[in-house]
């Protein structure tokens, strides 16, 4: 049996908008507030502070300023994404962007990517300047544009030097800055069993979506399950010399007090959700809301939980840092230990 070391971390989508209760009204709120708990859930002992991309959307979309600044204010948290729509980005400007942000950190990026996920703007990526070849997708935009941001942080040479300027010195040029390390700590956000096997291919650390755009008419956690074992029979068969990493999210919503209560006692749905998305039958996880005991329980046995290495907790961020921090210091306290998760200073090693 495997016995996998956890780790939990906090997932911000950084939504803003300026209604009753909302404490998160203006980007800049967004923005700030996702420092401010980042620093809060590194006290808390919290392994990750990972904020979601939208575009044309209020909620966050240019991550590597902000992850910029939560390094600056933390010392010891993993900071990271879950996702980047690839389809949006320049590959060479985003290494750069990377790099830079993860020196910054200490090594401490760890950057989710994918294909993007349905979105308010239609044909957005194609606003930026970004359109698929002829007879291509989108899928395969965002690949393409993966592969190279992958070979510009591992240093490859991407572009001819200019030997007017090099001395008479002709040859490639690599991308600047290199950070060392970088390229074993990108993720791929994957929504199918499939691309769990592209993802292991390609070296890539998975990220197990938050819906699964698949439906085989087993419950959500064993599909993931399956999604994991066969990302890892494929990361075996690629003969890669390293344990890969892997990700699952799940919404755990443990009420404690009266204001938990008013929040999400029996808001939350305790069943799978399936629908369609984009045209394809999806299977989305459910929610975790309850009596601490209750969720740790029900959390324990969630198969895809058990399989992963670490535990995204999606927040509900525009309830303000504070009550996020409760949130976590509740998780921590009295969840996350049915699951394996021990505070880092009582780790081995």
């Amino acid at each position: 049996m495997r016995v996998v070391e956890k780790r939990i971390g906090f997932l911000s989508f950084g939504h803003w908008q300026p209604i009753p209760g909302s404490q998160v009204r203006t980007g800049q709120d967004a923005l700030k507030q996702s420092v401010e708990l980042a620093v809060a859930a590194e006290e808390l002992g919290v392994d990750g502070a990972y904020v979601r991309v939208h575009h044309f959307a209020r909620q966050l979309a240019s991550p590597f300023p902000l992850l910029a600044a939560m390094a600056a204010r933390t010392s010891r948290i993993e900071i990271g994404t879950g996702v980047i729509d690839m389809r949006y980005e320049n590959p060479l400007y985003m290494a750069e962007e990377a790099a830079a942000t993860d020196l910054l950190s200490d090594g401490r990026l760890q950057l989710g990517v994918s294909r993007g996920s349905p979105e308010t703007a239609l044909r957005g990526s194609e606003a930026f300047g970004y359109v698929p070849p002829e007879g291509t997708s989108d899928a395969d935009l965002a690949r393409d544009k993966t592969a190279l941001f992958l070979a510009a942080i591992e240093g490859q040479t991407v572009v001819d030097a200019d030997p007017g300027m090099t001395g008479g010195v002709s040859g490639r040029l690599a991308v600047q800055p290199q950070s060392r390390g970088l390229r074993d700590r990108i993720w791929w956000g994957s929504g199918t069993r499939a691309t769990a096997e592209w993802t292991a291919r390609q070296g890539m650390n998975l990220m197990s979506s938050t819906l699964l755009v698949e439906d085989t008419g087993v419950p959500f956690d064993e599909l993931q399950a399956e999604q994991i074992a066969r990302f890892r029979t494929a990361w075996a068969e690629a003969g890669w010399d390293r344990e890969p990493r892997i990700s699952v999210s799940r919404s755990v919503l443990p009420i404690v007090n009266d204001t938990d209560r008013a929040y999400f006692g029996g808001e939350r749905s305790s069943q799978d959700q399936v629908g369609i998305l984009d045209g394809v039958r999806a299977r989305f996880g459910k929610s975790y809301a309850g009596e601490p005991d209750v969720v740790a329980e029900q959390l324990a046995k969630d198969a895809a939980v058990r399989d992963a290495d670490t535990l995204i907790l999606t927040v509900p961020n525009m309830l303000g840092v504070e009550y996020n921090a409760h949130l976590l210091e509740t998780i921590t306290r009295h969840v996350a230990p049915a699951i394996g998760w021990v505070p880092p200073e009582q780790r081995k090693g």
